[in-house]
């Protein structure tokens, strides 16, 4: 599966870049809007929700393919939601960087444009389309690949979520001082979600790195259980996209109740 999520992928930035030259998007950095960081937003007291917006996956079909971002937006935000992940994947997500501007005419929350990153052409599309930061996948990416794409974001000042899915990947994420690590429930190849993964694999993120649990988390007991073991943050798409109260129940998993909390579990 993942080989041909990351083939598409790259043809998806060749036919871009025939119609946007990279020239074009650098031409248009100056008139970026403000910064929303995002990894701070991670690593405030208490657990984040990062919640997503996404139409369909590969591994679910269709999810919400009707739903409208700026209004799904603005529901995590009201509900306390720390953070928003957009797909901009079109062909297995339904996703767009319009979609990605729609969010961030939207809300007031930091942006992450999570996609299958091959090519530092991707991070200047999601730094003028209103992104905070990106996904990284270790799976997706050669050494070098990924060393220069986090080069290259930081110089777009992008914050990176680096997923892995085992030690090896692990290893390899740490080794480029990546900040957040992203601990990816589901592999990829197989599609078989096993929150088990991040219990596994957070005993090695070594302190000071922010971590970031993803994939099959849909209930707050599960989010109480990975705060307890260190987790900084999860990141949540189905269980919103499936909600018919997407702000009742961000509230619903981060506790808050009166309005007042914001993000954090007590």
């Amino acid at each position: 599966m993942i080989e041909q999520l990351i083939a598409a992928a790259r043809e998806g930035v060749e036919r871009r870049r025939v119609k946007t030259p990279q020239s074009e998007l650098e031409a248009q950095l100056p008139s970026r809007g403000e910064d929303r960081p995002f990894n701070e937003a991670l690593t405030r007291p208490g657990l984040s929700l990062i919640a997503e917006f996404k139409r369909r996956s590969p591994s679910a079909g269709p999810i919400a393919e009707l739903a409208e971002v700026g209004e799904r937006a603005r529901a995590y935000e009201r509900g306390g939601a720390a953070a928003l992940s957009v797909l901009t994947d079109e062909i297995h997500f339904g996703g767009s960087l319009d979609d990605l501007r729609a969010a961030r005419a939207a809300c007031d929350l930091p942006i992450l444009r999570k996609d299958f990153i091959v090519d530092p052409y991707q991070l200047y599309e999601a730094a003028v389309s209103g992104a905070d930061a990106v996904l990284l996948i270790v799976r997706a990416l050669q050494e070098e690949e990924l060393v220069r794409l986090l080069d290259v974001a930081g110089d777009l000042d992008l914050d990176c979520l680096v997923e892995v899915h085992d030690e090896d990947e692990l290893e390899r994420a740490l080794l480029t001082g990546a900040e957040v690590i992203g601990i990816n429930n589901r592999d990829l190849d197989s599609g078989r979600v096993e929150v088990s993964t991040t219990y596994e694999l957070m005993p090695d993120v070594p302190a000071g790195r922010t971590a970031v649990a993803e994939s099959g988390i849909s209930d707050r007991a599960e989010l109480e259980e990975l705060e307890r073991v260190g987790v900084d943050a999860v990141l949540i798409g189905e269980a919103l996209m499936r909600a018919e109260d997407a702000e009742a129940k961000v509230r619903e998993l981060t506790g808050e109740t009166d309005g007042t909390n914001e993000h954090l579990l007590p």
